[in-house]
């Protein structure tokens, strides 16, 4: 569902219902009314770091932009409070957002996906342009009964899990520091370096039969183009 939003009583923008992606497939593709220069997905109330950056709408939502070739941002904030402070994470945002519009030898292609710690703008140690951390939340849940008799279960904490990361070496580990964090992401998943390995190990799972090779080889045959053979009278 797509409805226009007021403010002050003047047309603000669309409000979509659907995944963050989805919504950025629908305001690229149906609702601008020309190209889009720049997506910023967020703020984002949580941190999206380590193993979460799979997870994530806000960082899919950046991620679907860079796909359709729109320069793109996802930002979050080191907070899980409702009372928390979004004004810094929100003038950051709009500094990274000229950077990518007005410089035009920054890099593109990608998406940036931006941490802000949630502690007073004098205590922030700078900027890291780090990688994408291996750890991730370790999630409590509380088994409960409703009324009705159902089982259902609720998110009661989540704690850190330990990080084994190089320290300094990954957004996790320069969040916790005080640090900005901007990493540079791809959605391709592939481990390369296995590739090989796993290839030789699968290859005799699986081996077509004789009658398969056999209609492959017959498809293959029939979609050939047909070859035309001139003759000369003499």
């Amino acid at each position: 569902m797509v409805r226009h939003v007021q403010k002050n009583g003047k047309f603000f923008g669309y409000a979509v219902a659907g995944t963050p992606a989805d919504c950025v497939k629908i305001g690229i593709k149906e609702l601008a009314d020309k190209p889009v220069d720049l997506v910023v997905s967020g703020i984002n109330l949580g941190p999206n770091v380590g193993i979460d950056v799979i997870y994530s709408g806000t960082v899919s939502a950046a991620t679907e932009a860079s796909i359709l070739g729109v320069p793109s941002l996802a930002i979050s904030l080191n907070s899980r409070s409702d009372n928390a402070d979004f004004s810094f994470a929100a003038e950051f945002a709009r500094q990274m957002a000229l950077l990518l519009l007005e410089n035009s030898s920054t890099p593109k292609g990608f998406p940036l996906n931006v941490n802000i710690p949630v502690i007073p703008e004098d205590r922030i140690k700078g900027i890291a342009v780090v990688r994408q951390g291996g750890a991730h939340m370790i999630e409590t849940f509380e088994k409960r009964v409703d009324p009705r008799k159902n089982v259902y279960y609720w998110l009661v904490g989540e704690t850190p899990a330990t990080d084994m990361e190089t320290p300094g070496d990954s957004d996790i580990s320069a969040l916790k520091k005080g640090m900005i964090t901007i990493t540079p992401i791809r959605y391709d998943l592939t481990k390369y370096d296995v590739m090989a390995k796993l290839s030789e190990k699968v290859k005799d799972l699986y081996k077509p039969s004789t009658s398969s090779r056999a209609e492959s080889q017959k498809t293959k045959t029939n979609h050939e183009s047909p070859k035309i053979t001139k003759t000369r009278k003499n």
